[in-house]
């Protein structure tokens, strides 16, 4: 999380300025309205956070730092990297996202909303019907999952943030694969590739 960009702003009045609180004998002593009015700076900003108050708890409104540490309260899987845009929209669907954790939607999208690209999943389970007893199972008997990234450029993506996402999204029993590689007509060129259990 980044450093708080609140303090001082110049020129910016206080809406309950303190010389005019102050007990009549003070009224008129020139050091006594200098003093509270140098509170006065620095009690300005306090009130004008404390009026928009509701926007600081909005993703598309709070400020850049605010939106930072918001997504420690709602569990957004950031790495801080991110431009702002990204990270109020991570920040926003967050809730969402944890409603689908560790389903095959729940995983496209948290790897969509990492790195804007959609990926390809495999998984090992499936599911069929049959209308004679003993029919041949679905899936693969080895249970794992493989995540592909397609991307233009295979060496700008980092492979273990993309381990941690889908480590993070994944259903919590199952090993995975995860490869990035470069979009295009040739499928088969991987570029980086790592497991995880």
């Amino acid at each position: 999380m980044s450093g708080s960009a609140r303090g001082t702003v110049p020129g910016l009045a206080t809406p309950y300025p303190l010389g005019a609180a102050l007990p009549a004998v003070y009224a008129e002593d020139d050091f006594g309205q200098r003093f509270v009015a140098g509170l006065d700076v620095v009690l300005a900003p306090l009130f004008n956070v404390l009026d928009s108050l509701e926007a600081y708890f909005s993703p598309a409104l709070a400020p850049a730092d605010f939106v930072d540490y918001l997504a420690t309260w709602v569990g957004a899987e950031l790495d801080g990297g991110e431009p702002i845009a990204l990270r109020r929209h991570a920040v926003a669907s967050a809730v969402a996202l944890h409603r689908v954790r560790g389903t095959r939607q729940g995983l496209a999208a948290a790897v969509r909303l990492a790195f804007g690209v959609p990926p390809e999943i495999t998984e090992s389970g499936g599911a069929s019907w049959s209308a004679a007893p003993l029919g041949p199972f679905p899936g693969t008997p080895v249970s794992g999952l493989h995540v592909v990234l397609r991307v233009a450029d295979p060496a700008a993506v980092d492979p273990h943030r993309l381990r941690a996402v889908v480590a993070a999204a994944r259903p919590a029993h199952l090993p995975f694969t995860v490869s990035v590689t470069a979009s295009g007509p040739s499928p088969a060129t991987s570029s980086h590739t790592s497991e995880g259990a």
